[in-house]
């Protein structure tokens, strides 16, 4: 048992509880992916292209976004209908996309390279993707 002027029972567990980290997905950090975002160039032309998350059924429904392309990778984030993403990398029906707020400038680099940029990026599938006007 606590000694007298101890902390009860009840209070050590609520700091652990408070301390101990809660298993939530977070925002994609920028090395936090197991697969490497490529950007591509070469052409002259823009790498990547401005997409709107589209046809979740529901608006509890959410698009995962992960560290990469495929369900078998970790779940870093979630994004919902409306959520505008840019795209750069693509393999399959998975794409890799950089996204809130964070997102780059079209460049057109010489050559492939990794997504340099800093910010939320990850991969999505496409199927919930449709490309913005523009």
């Amino acid at each position: 048992m606590f000694a007298h002027g101890a902390f009860s029972r009840g209070a050590v567990l609520a700091a652990i509880l408070v301390a101990a980290p809660i298993a939530m997905p977070t925002a994609a950090a920028a090395d936090d992916l197991d697969v490497t975002i490529y950007e591509y160039g070469g052409d002259g032309l823009p790498s990547c292209a401005t997409s709107t998350v589209a046809g979740l059924k529901s608006r509890d429904s959410f698009l995962a976004v992960r560290s990469g392309p495929g369900s078998d990778y970790r779940e870093l984030d979630r994004l919902y209908n409306g959520d505008v993403v840019v795209t750069f990398d693509q393999q399959g029906a998975w794409i890799g996309v950089m996204y809130g707020g964070a997102a780059a400038g079209c460049q057109s680099p010489d050559k492939k390279r990794p997504l340099p940029y800093a910010g939320k990026k990850g991969w999505v599938h496409g199927n919930w993707l449709r490309d913005l006007a523009g």
